[in-house]
Parts: C-alpha cells; structure tokens; sequence
C-alpha cells in the first residue's frame, strides 16, 4: 500500500513552519488527482508573501504582526454592515423568540463555516480562500472562488457607497437647517461620494495589510457602539402608540405634551400598538430568513486576517472568529430589539428613516446618522482587500508584491464602484441578484465542498460524520440561495421591494 501525500497529513504551528522532522516528502499515490503536487500550490499563491530565504517558498512562511484585539476589530468591522438597520424590521416580521432563534442559528452556522475554512486551510497549509479552491479543484475552483468574493464584495462597496450618497445630503442639509436641498455643490451626493472616497477610502485601501486597519476598524466598531446606546435612550423616550401625525412632530414640541396626547386614544388601540409579538408567521417572514442567513458575512476576509495574524494557529483564529460573532450577535439583537420595542409594528425597514419621521431635526439621531455614515465609509477598505487580493490571484498569480499593481487595482476598484453608483444607480438591483447568489457559495457552499475534497480520505472517510455534515451544510446553502433568488425575482415581477440584503 502507498502512503498517502505527506503534505496532506502535516499539522501546522505558527507562520506555517513544521515541525523539526516533519518536513513534507511528497509520494503521491496514484489516485490522488484531487491533490495537487506541493510545488505547484506554492507557486501559485506565493505572489503575496514574502519568500522564505532558508528554504522553498510556502504560501504560509510570512511573519504577522497583527495581534488578537486588533484582528477581532477587524473581522467585526467585516461582519458589520448597513443591515444592522434593517434588524428592528426584521423581528416585527417574525417576532422576538423566532427572531432570536433565527439570529442564535446563524451565528453558529457561521462559525462552523469558518471552523470547516481553518481546517482546509490547515491541512493543506493555505490562507487564500481561492487557493483552497484551486486544491479542491484545481483552476476552476480557483476562479469560482475570486469570482465570488469579487461579486460579493463589490456589491457590498456599491451599496455602502450609495449609502454614504443618498444619506450625507440629507446629514448636511438637517445640519445646516435647510427645509430644502439647494444647488450647491456640498449638498449634491455625487460630488461627495467621490470626495469621501479619494480623501478616506482610498488612503486606508493603500495600505499593504489588512493589520494596519484595525485603528479605523475599532472606531468604526465605536460608531456603532454609540448608536446601539442612543436606540436604546430612543426606547424610553418615545411615546407609544405615537400620535397619528408623528410624522409632522418637531423638536420644539415636548415629548409630555406628546404623552398627554397619546393618552386621549383609546386602551385597546394602545394594547394592540403598544404589545410585542413573540411569534409571527407572515408573508414578510419568508423574506426574512434569507436576510438573516447572510448577517454574518466575513468569510472573504477570515483567511487574510488569518494570514497577517501574530503567532497564528487555526484555535487561535477560530477564538477570534467565535469573539467576532458573539459581539456582532449582541449588537445585532439589542439593536433589533430596542428598535422594534420603540415603534412595534410601525418601524420601518430602515430604523433612522422612521426616527426622523418622530423628529426630523433631533440632534441626536442627527449624530447617531453621522456614526453610521462613518462606520459604513471606514468598512469599505476591509471589504476591498479580498476583492484586491481575488483579482492578484486571477491576474497575476505568480507575481511579487508591486506597490503600482496594489494602488492601480485599488484606484481602479474605487473608480468603478463610483461610476456605477453615480452613473447607474438601479445596478443595486443586480447586485442584490449576485449577492443572493455568491453569499450563499462564500457562507455556505463552497467552505463545507473544499473541506470534503481537501481533508483526505485516510483521515476522514467519504461517508464519515464531518463530511456528511459539510455536505449537508452546502445543501442548506442552496437551499437558502434558490430561496433568496426566487424571492427577489417575486419581487421584481409584482414591482414591490420586499427583499432587502444583510450587507
């Protein structure tokens, strides 16, 4: 009997090095077309990381300096996005106890997913998600794998930065006073996405590591710290059920005079207002669950983080993912639930939105719409650092470190983000169809098939019980995708727009 690829067997310590003694002797058995032959992965993935003088380059010989703290920072601000908004939304579809059961799932589903990247990872001793695609499949797992990253990030990217253009005229507009938007240029969201992007973006999205993010990765996470606290003072400042002409309430008007009138209405149309709903099933339900899949998104950036981490193990990145998560799962229910306890059934799918309705001229939801602005502008370079590094790999595979390729690309992927979001602002539409599409295979899909293909068979059999369940994990991902694309395609045949995404 022939061994199997020593390679494949080999547990790795800190900065990929082995163990004395255990250095790979590739015999390759005649069956093992799966795996490549070492040599040959390191060629391809070796263009990022410095090469190791004192013997054949390896993917995973690169010093990280990156410490624990500042890693969670960073894969917090990654999972972090704009749809933390939409959560208050999402309970009142489906209630508290089925929200918090949704969210709960989802948190560890994620985290499996992770641990089932990690060990791959581990085992062939790669930290690129595409390069475990190309060992799983070779190239066109490669390529399946940038692709998807490139898709979903940059439809992550268009959505922030339509974020940052539709909301900052309005922020400046409420801080200057304005009833109505004039023609000036400071009010005109075209002329400030691009000022946002070539004097904060970009700047961050130059920098050679992901580690050195992790400064503006903590403030953004402070950000939405601070607008956690302030949903939750909104809860026992807002009067419920609100007067039927909220909408046209000022801040010269008091919150009492506000009570005194609320009280005039009826018990029973206060108990019906004013009663959380624990469990509900709805049509807005369905639409719910898919949202909810994809709120923990961060798959693209765990390998890099992972990568660029000081003293890396897969225990130790996996501390860090589970830490990343459970603050994330927190901020994500008390958001959720403060939101929803503040206006019931009346909240809407975007929490500020019906904030300002109540009072369009509060000073502290003004700020609390600064915070966000400014979390979701500083997330943007996390989010292009896999985008940059799927395009290195598509590209310029076998490439040293160019300090012109890494600002063309990023010059470039901000250039063309900002086009389509000025020039073609309706592209959201498909993005929400890739999103629904490449979320799924980056959660789901892809991370439990690599694990089947790379883990050896003399390790793990084919119908052990890890690999039934990454197979069962890849089928709860399509699942979820063939739910999510049949609802938007709903969606855009009764022209309604039910469906939103989680980034």
């Amino acid at each position: 009997m022939e061994a199997p690829l020593q390679t494949e067997m080999v547990e790795l310590v800190p900065n990929g090095k082995h163990s004395e003694g255990l250095h790979p002797v590739p015999t390759p058995t005649a069956g093992s077309q799966r795996v490549e032959g070492p040599r040959q992965s390191c060629v391809a993935g070796e263009g990022f990381l410095r090469k190791s003088p004192s013997k054949e380059p390896h993917f995973t010989d690169f010093e990280g300096k990156t410490s624990f703290g500042v890693s969670v920072f960073n894969l917090s601000n990654a999972i972090m996005g704009s749809g933390i908004l939409g959560l208050a939304y999402a309970m009142a579809n489906t209630g508290i106890v089925l929200f918090l059961f949704l969210l709960t799932s989802v948190a560890l589903l994620s985290s499996y997913s992770i641990h089932l990247l990690l060990k791959s990872s581990g085992i062939v001793g790669i930290r690129a998600y595409e390069q475990l695609g190309y060992r799983a499949f070779g190239t066109p797992g490669k390529l399946a794998a940038a692709l998807a990253i490139t898709l979903q990030n940059i439809g992550a990217m268009s959505s922030y930065l339509y974020i940052i253009k539709s909301e900052l005229p309005l922020v400046i507009q409420t801080f200057l006073n304005l009833e109505k938007q004039t023609s000036d240029w400071y009010m005109n969201g075209n002329y400030l996405v691009i000022l946002v992007s070539i004097t904060i973006i970009l700047p961050l999205a130059l920098m050679r590591q992901l580690g050195y993010l992790g400064y503006s990765s903590g403030f953004s996470l402070s950000c939405m710290v601070f607008f956690l606290i302030a949903v939750i003072y909104k809860k026992f400042q807002v009067p419920c059920p609100l007067p039927p002409n909220f909408a046209n309430i000022t801040g010269n008007i008091s919150l009492m005079e506000v009570t005194k009138k609320t009280q005039l209405q009826g018990e029973t149309s206060t108990a019906d207002l004013c009663t959380p709903s624990y469990f509900t099933l709805n049509i807005q339900t369905a639409y719910t669950i898919p949202i909810m899949a994809f709120a923990f998104v961060c798959h693209p950036e765990v390998l890099p983080i992972y990568t660029e981490l000081k003293d890396p193990s897969k225990r130790k990145m996996q501390h860090i993912s589970n830490l990343s998560i459970a603050v994330m799962y927190v901020m994500y229910f008390l958001a959720a639930l403060f939101g929803y306890l503040t206006f019931y059934d009346r909240v809407e799918s975007e929490l500020l939105h019906t904030y300002n309705k109540v009072d369009p001229f509060d000073v502290l939801i003004l700020c609390v719409r600064v915070a966000v602005l400014t979390a979701v502008t500083l997330t943007v370079p996390i989010v292009l650092f896999p985008v940059r590094r799927a395009i290195q790999q598509m590209l310029f595979p076998n490439r040293e470190f160019s300090w012109l390729r890494h600002t063309l690309i990023a010059t470039g992927l901000l250039t063309c983000i900002n086009l389509l979001v000025i020039f073609a602002p309706n592209i959201l539409g498909i993005f929400g169809v890739i999103g629904a599409t490449s979320a799924p295979c980056l959660i789901f899909i892809f991370p439990a098939i690599f694990y089947f293909r790379i883990v050896p068979t003399e390790k793990e059999p084919a119908r052990s019980t890890p690999k039934i369940l990454a197979l069962c994990f890849a089928g709860l991902g399509l699942l979820l995708m063939t739910m999510s694309l049949s609802f938007i395609i709903i969606d855009w045949l009764s022209g309604t727009s039910r469906h939103g995404g989680s980034h």
